[in-house]
């Protein structure tokens, strides 16, 4: 029988609240504490959790991470009499099932309860134990919260849109959801929209016919046509020309297309997933992105963490990358010291996983013949960075991001990610300072939407 926590300092509501629940046929359990209702959370399976927003031993939303992490990972409702859209924009974006003002009447808890309860069932049976995780290594919250999305994606045949910072595994992502899906079997065809030269990304795509230009010799059948019957995964769809936007909406819609030079047309029975790192809302705004290809891609929605936010990841990726690089290169088994996992943990990593795999490739390079990985084996930008961190903080200019790496400077498409994110991340606290946080006055000095003003909150990690 589903159960249900009602977490409330308002005994009367609890009682009222619990009654709703067990007509609805549900086991219905309260608690008047934060304290209280996470013990109770931790200490049985409940589907749903109603959850107020003012406690008497702090804050139900800074709670809302703690009831997700319980054994039974349920969904929680917010309910609050203090009807702030914004904390009500805060709750959905933390992860909460839905936000309800107080005082609730039957018909406006009863309905969000009942869904709460099928999506949990549902999730719970939608996640086999033999889930491919096609090479995903994680166990933080945030990484289970990405596969359980992976999971149910690959029950579906909806369009899948994967976002997250460059190196965050987007491609990892998108096979697994591959993997896990009816066309398993069928083929995987990966378009990196950035690498195609604009002149190209049509006759790629779309495929050609022999003469069609010059240079064409012989007929290509594209990419699209390539992932009959199976999967097609466009990475950086942000880059992809406006253009050829409307005529990839089209093949969407019916499924035909004509490839270039072409006179019949050509029919692909795929399923599309797509990844960015770049915010394809902002550029529909400004018009550089098709608003209706987005609505249409975005079916689903992955947004996978940086490196940084995945808790106790670090390490386990570390051991993973090292156990896997020596075995690769025939190298004899190393050790990994505590102050080389105590350095990754605290390094930033703009580059995410993929400059971690890069900084173990040179740790393993540069020890040579010492059996024990330190830290003193890592990068040159890795350790400078640790040091400029150790000392007293004092202004930065983004220039300075152009330190040094080893056997030369960093890329400079890494240099400008740093810059801007330093340069984002500190005009956010000023303004957030400077406006007493009050998120609307905020959002009329910046010039920001509230959607991406908490967009870019969480992802320098100011949210409270």
């Amino acid at each position: 029988m589903p159960r249900v926590l009602i977490v409330d300092d308002d005994s009367l509501l609890c009682e009222a609240l619990a009654l709703a629940v067990q007509q609805m046929g549900f086991e219905a359990d309260t608690a008047g504490t934060l304290k209280e209702g996470l013990h109770k959370a931790r200490s049985a399976d409940y589907d749903v959790v109603v959850l107020d927003v003012r406690m008497p031993d702090g804050s139900g939303l800074d709670s809302l991470p703690g009831f997700q992490e319980c054994p039974s990972a349920p969904e929680v409702i917010i309910l609050t009499g203090l009807g702030d859209p914004d904390g009500a924009e805060l709750a959905i974006r933390c992860g909460a099932w839905s936000y309800i003002a107080k005082p609730p009447t039957l018909n406006t808890i009863r309905l969000p309860i009942q869904r709460a309860v099928e999506h949990h069932r549902g999730r719970q049976k939608i996640l086999p134990l033999g889930l491919k995780r096609s090479g995903i290594i994680g166990e933080s919250r945030a990484m289970h919260a990405c596969l359980d999305l992976a999971a149910q994606a690959g029950a579906t045949e909806a369009s899948v849109l994967i976002t997250g910072e460059t190196g965050t595994g987007k491609e990892l992502f998108a096979r697994a959801i591959h993997d896990n899906s009816v066309r398993a079997d069928g083929p995987f065809v990966v378009v990196d929209c950035a690498a195609l030269p604009e002149k190209l990304v049509e006759s790629e795509l779309f495929g050609y016919e022999r003469g069609a230009f010059t240079g064409a010799d012989r007929r290509f059948e594209g990419m699209i046509r390539q992932a009959h019957r199976g999967t097609l995964f466009l990475d950086e769809i942000g880059e992809l020309p406006v253009a050829i936007q409307k005529a990839f909406l089209r093949v969407l819609q019916d499924g035909r297309y004509r490839p270039v030079g072409g006179i019949k047309e050509v029919v692909s029975d795929f399923r599309l997933l797509v990844a960015t790192n770049r915010d394809l809302e902002a550029m529909a705004e400004a018009g550089e992105f098709r608003q209706d290809l987005l609505f249409r891609i975005r079916t689903m929605a992955v947004s996978l963490p940086r490196l940084k936010g995945r808790d106790g990841d670090i390490a386990l990726l570390c051991r993973h990358f090292v156990s896997r690089q020596c075995r690769l290169h025939g190298l004899a088994a190393k050790r990994i010291s505590t102050d080389y996992l105590d350095a990754l943990e605290a390094y930033g990593w703009p580059g995410n996983v993929r400059e971690l795999i890069h900084a173990v490739e040179h740790s393993l390079a540069t020890a040579t013949n010492d059996p024990v990985l330190v830290a003193a084996h890592l990068p040159m930008n890795i350790r400078i960075s640790l040091a400029r961190s150790a000392l007293p903080a004092r202004e930065q200019s983004p220039a300075g991001a152009g330190q040094r790496a080893e056997g030369g400077f960093l890329p400079l498409r890494q240099v400008r990610q740093q810059a801007v994110a330093e340069v984002e991340s500190r005009y956010l606290r000023e303004l957030l300072a400077a406006c007493g946080g009050d998120v609307p006055k905020a959002c009329q000095v910046s010039g920001l939407s509230r959607a991406r003003l908490y967009a870019l909150l969480k992802t320098h990690g100011l949210l409270p």
